[in-house]
């Protein structure tokens, strides 16, 4: 039986409450500001507001973990008592940002918490605690598959006292939010390393690097997901400090396996809130509306999808919280399986759910007006972001022959 801690059961009452009183009430809001924003990707007067008041109520940072706790207002979490937090947090798309707690910042804040130096910590990470500015992760490109990310082929070169960087990337998820600030770029350091794992590094690049041009916004199934947006880039001759490596050079592979795992769960933990949603939207409906002389709360077929559909966010819900409960047993490489299993089941149960949901409510479904679309195509870009499934079933895959055969 699984039991969270008391400072867990807390934090999900308090965050309940926040998004009853100003979540919810503010969808719409945030949408007409979003519509009258001078661009797409400007910061929105009801985020001030309701970061501001989510500090207020200690509900901030709840993502770190206990091991990093120096860095939190509170105790730290455990990732089995934070993933009801994200999952709440999850019901809403933008809503994770109000809480400092939304991708990729959160990953890249556990890279400067464990890796990064004094100094850096200072310029990057403390603003980013505090919610001050944004920040990207810089890692796939467009002219490789980047599901091997030994195939990163940016240029990292030494120069004196600085590296220059030369090349593309894409899919930067935030590089478009007008309060991203930094970009933690992956490259290759030393391709000619015999080793294609320490071929890697990773640099601290400013947003306002001369020579680093943002190409074009890109969209998944149509979506730009403003403000925060994904973005294609280009490295020209980009110029850093040496102070700016990340651990040392041919360390990026290591940096990156680091950030990926708790990473990929957090994104499970945030597709059952959507899902969940959607699921409960999908049951008011049906009570609803009528077609053929009854509700549709009274046809079979309805009531049959609506039972799978709580079926299977129960199921991949355990699986999540059994990895988590993993991770904090073993660490991720210790539950590299699991993780592996919910980041490859998670999202297409995301997808099943939410389709169904979209179906009973018509043609609406479709639109803005409810969340369900938008929550399809998050659900169906986590199936390509930190590794598509083929890479990590391939993977899973190898593990469990490895355990039940003599192999």
């Amino acid at each position: 039986m699984y039991e969270f801690s008391e400072q867990s059961l807390a934090y999900q009452d308090q965050l309940r409450a926040f998004m009853d009183a100003h979540i919810y009430p503010n969808e719409e809001i945030y949408r007409d500001q979003l519509v009258a924003a001078e661009h797409r990707f400007s910061y929105l007067p009801v985020m001030d507001e309701l970061k501001r008041r989510a500090r207020e109520a200690g509900l901030w940072n709840l993502f770190i973990p206990p091991k990093l706790a120096e860095f939190a207002d509170h105790e730290g979490l455990s990732n089995f008592d934070y993933a009801p937090l994200a999952e709440l947090m999850g019901r809403v798309q933008w809503c994770p940002e109000v809480f400092n707690c939304n991708a990729p910042d959160t990953g890249n804040m556990e890279v400067l918490m464990k890796y990064a130096t004094p100094e850096q910590q200072e310029r990057w990470l403390t603003p980013l605690l505090a919610g001050e500015i944004r920040s990207s992760y810089a890692m796939t490109e467009p002219q490789v598959a980047s599901s091997d990310a030994t195939n990163i082929e940016l240029s990292i070169r030494r120069d004196g006292d600085e590296y220059v960087l030369n090349d593309r990337k894409w899919f930067i998820t935030g590089a478009m939010y007008e309060r991203c600030g930094l970009f933690i770029v992956m490259g290759k350091s030393d391709p000619d390393n015999p080793s294609r794992h320490k071929q890697q590094s990773q640099v601290l690049v400013p947003r306002d690097a001369p020579g680093l041009e943002i190409i074009r916004p890109l969209t998944t199934l149509g979506y730009d997901d403003a403000p925060l947006g994904h973005a294609e880039l280009r490295f020209t001759e980009v110029r850093v400090p040496v102070s700016s490596m990340l651990l040392g050079e041919g360390r990026g592979f290591e940096i990156a396996q680091g950030r990926l795992g708790p990473g990929r769960i957090h994104h499970c933990m945030r597709l059952i809130g959507a899902a969940q949603r959607c699921l409960e939207l999908a049951c008011q409906r049906v009570t609803q509306r009528h077609t053929f002389g009854k509700a549709l709360a009274e046809h079979q077929s309805v009531r049959e999808d609506l039972a799978r559909c709580f079926s299977e966010i129960e199921m991949m819900r355990l699986l999540v919280l059994k990895t988590c409960q993993r991770m904090d047993d073993l660490g991720a490489k210790g539950a590299m399986d699991l993780i592996a299993a919910s980041k490859t089941s998670v999202p297409i149960m995301a997808q099943t759910v939410i389709d169904r949901c979209m179906q009973v409510h018509g043609a609406g479904g479709l639109t803005e007006d409810y969340p369900m679309a938008e929550a399809y195509n998050y659900a169906r870009w986590c199936r390509q972001a930190d590794g598509p499934d083929q890479v990590h079933l391939m993977a899973l895959g190898k593990q469990v022959i490895r355990r039940f055969s003599d192999a």
